[in-house]
């Protein structure tokens, strides 16, 4: 503790200088810190991936190709299928072309819900059975624009009606929640069948098949007989579980693991260079001040040890700043990609790192400062 006041005026000597080291570990270690929240948010979005939820689609693309809508009762007679529902997806908007909501249109066979991670009231379900113009809302579309029950919406759809228009009207009979946390934020679901008449092409053309299964643990053999029932045809299928579907999408963009690694060892070996650059000038420009601590009896092993305190204090300091700073944004940015989260064993490692980076960048400066001659340095030739 009596050295204290030593560490504290070494590191205010320059404040500018120290300000810098502290900004630069803190945005390093803030990156560091929403990387690792980044990763285990993805690893959370495909392990809460239905396994038991098959998606039937075009081997050729998922979104590009579509599939007739023919191949729904062979699908059907596949053992192990329970419910098979045919869905189209489209994009629409409201009232601007800035305000973009995500569509589906599903055939309102019985127990249709259950091919779907979508949690729906059964007097909803019933509704929009009823209704040809029917339109579920998810939560947060209600929450966004106040829809409610009732509410006739006009919407711009990406798909043109018979007579050319652009412009669907749906009527509101219910709300869902989706606990698929890679589905879309603002989601609407309207009924196939009327979608399918009314639109003016890509008529008996789907964008996928969902399947539900009468067993969760058979779905990676109805999966390969749905996918042999179509081998060599003109619409080969591949079906997927959402997690397989979600795991896909990961590797799509690459290893993250690797792309993070990457990413914040050459941000803590760039800190480290030029962190090691500014603490050598700063041995350099004290000299003098660190001669007068040996001649007053301070030994080289003391004066190497206050040049790693004065670097470990900035540096855990800036990292505890930049990993603070990190925990606090992924809440925030978790209402816009769910299972964002600062684990405890980051914070761990972001301590670990950060004491790691102050060593490595004060060893060269910290050996300066002990191997100082005294006589040298008062003589102002500087350090041997």
């Amino acid at each position: 503790m009596k050295y204290l006041p030593l560490i504290w005026s070494g590191l205010w000597r320059k404040p500018g200088r120290t300000v810098l080291i502290f900004l630069q570990v803190s945005v390093a270690f803030a990156l560091f810190g929403v990387l690792q929240g980044l990763k285990t948010g993805v690893a959370h979005a495909v392990s809460a991936a239905r396994a038991d939820l098959l998606i039937v689609h075009s081997r050729l693309s998922f979104i590009a190709q579509s599939l007739p809508a023919g191949l729904l009762e062979q699908i059907r007679t596949v053992p192990g299928v329970k419910v098979a529902v045919p869905v189209e997806l489209f994009g629409a908007t409201y009232q601007k072309p800035t305000e973009r909501i995500g569509g589906v249109a599903v055939d309102p066979v019985a127990d249709w819900p259950s091919a779907f991670t979508y949690t729906i009231a059964p007097a909803y379900v019933a509704a929009f059975s009823k209704s040809r113009t029917a339109m579920l809302i998810r939560d947060l579309v209600a929450e966004k624009y106040g829809w409610k029950i009732g509410d006739h919406i006009p919407l711009t759809l990406s798909v043109p009606q018979k007579d050319g228009s652009t412009t669907w009207a749906f009527d509101v009979v219910g709300t869902f929640s989706d606990t698929d946390i890679g589905g879309g934020r603002y989601i609407v679901i309207v009924s196939l069948p009327y979608f399918d008449e009314a639109r003016l092409t890509g008529k008996g053309s789907l964008n996928h098949f969902n399947i539900a299964l009468t067993d969760p643990k058979l779905a990676a053999p109805v999966a390969d007989r749905i996918d042999q029932r179509f081998a060599n045809s003109s619409h080969e299928t591949k079906t997927e579980s959402l997690r397989e579907l979600a795991q896909s999408s990961m590797q799509m963009i690459g290893d993250f693991d690797f792309l993070i690694h990457a990413v914040v060892g050459a941000v803590l070996v760039a800190l480290l260079f030029a962190t090691t650059t500014m603490m050598i000038q700063s041995i350099h420009e004290r000299t003098p001040e660190l001669a007068v601590l040996k001649t007053v009896g301070f030994t080289d092993g003391a004066v190497l040890l206050l040049v790693l305190a004065e670097a470990l204090l900035v540096f855990l300091a800036g990292a505890s700043f930049g990993l603070l700073l990190a925990t606090l944004s992924l809440p925030v940015a978790a209402r816009f990609v769910p299972g964002l989260s600062m684990p405890g064993v980051v914070l761990v490692i972001g301590f670990a790192l950060g004491s790691a980076v102050a060593l490595i960048s004060a060893s060269v400066p910290a050996l300066l400062a002990a191997r100082l001659r005294i006589a040298t340095a008062l003589g102002g030739h500087g350090a041997a």
